[in-house]
């Protein structure tokens, strides 16, 4: 039997699938390290077999999901002119070392040598690469806008893998890039290339929540992640449903409360053994928002480590994000005692009065607050009614106190008037304004208009395909399996023969018919009961299931089973399944 076009999937279609000829097995209980719903289905319908921690193999009926959603993917890409290519996994380290990110980027970034001892990488994105591509091609603003689209392979030694294929160290990634002459023109193809992940998104059967984002080492000012909202998420989402504000909890903005009053005069206590917010508030009998902490991080700025202690409110937590940013600084860690000390400050009993070096970042939330319990800087005492310009300031490089603290359920959004909501979220995707900080460190340019030589403006677009297929079924599964939607079900029907001899060679017939307008077929025509056939076909979850028993064929019909929820089954005449099913894939 010939292949075909599939008008509904969009690619090649393939003759029927038997199960007893099917590759990989179902599994009646889950993987002892599975804590997802995603790892636990995929791998109990056989769709995932794990090799080692991170590291998974798809087997054919996940691969065929897994081609569903590039379908998807594919054509919305080619909507906005995406042009396909393919750019290596080992790239040349010297293209890292332009950018900047090869000494910036940790040990998730897999450096090594050739047999000719230059020194490689295994690419975890693939912005350097692209940027040098386009450098030998590009010329002339007349090219401008393009932009440069691949399915490939990265690596990234992830030390915190989980959830199947939600957090792996070997994935295939959907990138893109585009090409501009200004940032005008960028601006108008990123709403497009906005627009287009919507759409994907919701054709795979996600609504998803879009938040603004850190840039992180992609650079750049301007970013947004494609959620799905999970309670198994990792992400941490600041929405406020009344203004429509969505970020990332961790650059989410909002506005003080402030703790009005007259300033009292300094009063020094003591509070012997007493070092942290809670145990201070409660010896004091104050709440943790009349109290000021000190959190103290070394950070890597340039080519020197700082010394930098954080003043904020006793009851916000600060954002290692919003510090990172402020300070510009490629890495921040937690400041070791010595570096604490070094400034003149007790740990334990830190204060930003008498503080004798380093970078003070004092939050928004303390000038707004009067007469706060600070530590002393001496063991065993606090500092009560401490008030920001009487008692101390900002020190360092920043003149004005900055926004360094971490948003959280019940805040009020920025204007002061609704509260925050905070949710949990898996990302699915993220898009970035990257601006001109490769094309200049790579030399990506063109002569303008005008005649002079600029920096082509770019713009990054990411989504990790294996991972997509995981929150797919993270969030549309039941009790007993998978729940495919329509656009990425491995296979469109799912035929049931429950028995051998006749009854086969009808589903056969069927499965013929089907085939010829089109449709993929996956024929169980195994010799098993029909509870285990059912309860396999409720693991795979394919959205249509026909089954054939004696009484059904006496009738002509088939029984007619969707795999959603609260779906009854019926008999549909043999000779109707397949307008029927052209119907239900078309609606």
């Amino acid at each position: 039997m010939g292949t075909r076009i599939v008008r509904f999937s969009g690619y090649i279609s393939v003759p029927m699938q038997l199960v007893s000829k099917m590759f990989g097995r179902t599994l009646r209980e889950a993987p002892s390290d599975a804590e997802m719903a995603c790892h636990v289905w995929l791998a109990r319908a056989g769709l995932i077999r794990r090799l080692a921690t991170g590291l998974y193999a798809v087997q054919p009926m996940g691969h065929k999901a897994l081609k569903r959603i590039e379908a998807v993917i594919r054509q919305e890409m080619e909507a906005i002119d995406g042009q396909e290519l393919s750019l290596p996994l080992v790239q040349p380290a010297e293209l890292w070392e332009k950018s900047g990110r090869y000494n910036l980027i940790g040990s998730e970034l897999v450096r090594f040598k050739d047999r000719g001892q230059h020194p490689m990488v295994l690419a975890m994105t693939h912005e350097e690469a692209v940027t040098q591509v386009a450098s030998e091609e590009l010329s002339s603003h007349r090219q401008l806008p393009f932009m440069l689209w691949q399915f490939q392979l990265k690596f990234r030694d992830e030390p915190r893998a989980r959830g199947g294929l939600i957090r792996v160290r070997e994935f295939t990634m959907k990138d893109a890039y585009s090409f501009h002459k200004d940032q005008e023109c960028l601006d108008e193809y990123y709403q497009r290339a906005y627009d287009a992940y919507v759409r994907i998104f919701r054709r795979c059967g996600i609504e998803p929540v879009i938040v603004q984002s850190d840039t992180g080492i992609m650079g750049g000012k301007v970013a947004h992640e494609f959620m799905l909202q999970s309670p198994m998420g990792e992400d941490s989402l600041i929405l406020c449903p009344e203004t429509g504000y969505s970020a990332n909890a961790e650059i989410a903005v909002f506005a003080r409360e402030g703790i009005p009053g007259e300033e009292l005069p300094m009063e020094r206590v003591a509070t012997p053994g007493k070092s942290s917010i809670d145990d201070v508030a409660k010896l004091l009998g104050v709440e943790a928002r009349n109290t000021l902490k000190m959190v103290m991080y070394g950070a890597e700025i340039g080519d020197k480590t700082e010394f930098v202690a954080v003043a904020i409110r006793g009851d916000l937590d600060v954002s290692e994000t919003k510090v990172k940013n402020a300070l510009k600084a490629r890495v921040v860690f937690a400041a070791t005692d010595d570096m604490i000390r070094a400034a003149g400050l007790v740990p334990g009993y830190a204060s930003p009065i008498g503080m004798k070096g380093g970078i003070l970042l004092v939050d928004l939330s303390v000038p707004v607050s009067a007469n706060l319990v600070a530590g002393a800087n001496e063991a065993g005492f606090h500092v009560k009614n401490v008030n920001y310009g009487r008692d101390f300031t900002v020190a360092g490089p920043f003149s004005e106190p900055v926004d360094v603290a971490q948003a959280a359920e019940g805040h009020l959004e920025i204007n002061g008037v609704h509260r925050l909501k905070a949710v949990r979220g898996i990302e699915i995707g993220n898009i970035f304004k990257l601006g001109t900080k490769f094309s200049e460190a790579l030399g990506c340019t063109f002569q303008a208009e005008d005649k002079t030589t600029r920096p082509a403006v770019m713009g990054c677009y990411g989504i990790g395909v294996g991972r997509l297929l995981a929150s797919v079924v993270e969030d549309s599964h039941d009790d007993n399996g998978i729940v495919w939607p329509k656009e990425v079900t491995p296979y469109h029907v799912h035929l049931v023969a429950l028995g051998q001899g006749e009854l086969l060679d009808d589903c056969v017939k069927l499965a013929k018919e089907l085939e010829a307008a089109g449709f993929e077929v996956l024929l169980d025509d195994r010799d098993e009961r029909p509870g285990v056939k059912f309860k396999d076909a409720d693991l795979w979850g394919i959205p249509v299931r026909l089954a054939l028993g004696g009484k059904s064929r006496e009738q002509g019909a088939f029984e007619w089973k969707e795999r959603k929820a609260g779906s009854e089954m019926r008999l549909v005449k043999a000779t109707e399944i397949v307008e029927q099913v052209e119907a239900f894939y078309k609606g």
